[in-house]
C-alpha cells in the first residue's frame, strides 16, 4: 500500500510540474490591427504541447473557433460565443486554424501551430473562400520560417 501511494504521489508531481511548464499566449480579436481590419493579433502563434492560449475579444462582435479540417487527428474542437474570452489548452502537436464566425471572409483567420504541425499538408489543402485565403497562404509561409 505503501508503494502504491508513493507512486500516486510521484505522479501526482510530475503532472503538477508538466502544467507548471505551460505558457500562456494572448490572442487579441480586433477591429483593427497592425495587420489591417478584423484580425486576430497575433495571427501566428507557436506554441509547444500543454500550453494555453487565451483569445480576448478586445473588440465586440468576434468569435475564435476551430476550422473543420485544420487541427491534428485527436484534437478537440472549440467554438467561442460572441464577445466571450475563449480559453483552450493545446495538448495535441500540429497545425490548428481559427477563425471568426462573422468576419472570415475578410480574413479574420489564426494559425496555431503547437511543437512539429504534424497535420500541414492536410491544413493547407483545406478549401478557404474570401480573404481567409491570402490570409492564410501567409501564415503558412511564414510559419514555415
Amino acid at each position: 500500500m505503501k508503494m502504491f501511494v508513493a507512486a500516486l504521489a510521484a505522479g501526482s508531481a510530475l503532472a503538477l510540474a508538466s502544467s507548471a511548464d505551460a505558457a500562456e499566449h494572448q490572442v487579441k480579436m480586433l477591429n483593427k490591427g497592425y495587420k489591417g481590419a478584423m484580425v486576430f493579433q497575433p495571427a501566428l502563434v507557436r506554441a509547444a504541447p500543454g500550453d494555453v492560449i487565451h483569445f480576448l475579444p478586445s473588440d465586440k462582435s468576434h468569435n475564435a473557433e476551430t476550422i473543420k479540417g485544420m487541427l491534428p487527428d485527436g484534437a478537440t474542437e472549440f467554438k467561442g460565443k460572441m464577445n466571450e474570452e475563449v480559453t483552450v489548452t493545446f495538448d495535441k502537436e500540429g497545425a490548428y486554424g481559427v477563425k471568426c464566425a462573422p468576419h472570415y471572409g475578410m480574413g479574420m483567420v489564426a494559425l496555431i501551430v503547437v511543437g512539429q504541425p504534424v497535420n500541414l499538408d492536410a491544413a493547407k489543402g483545406v478549401k478557404q473562400t474570401g480573404k481567409a485565403k491570402s490570409v492564410f497562404a501567409e501564415l503558412f509561409e511564414e510559419a514555415a520560417r
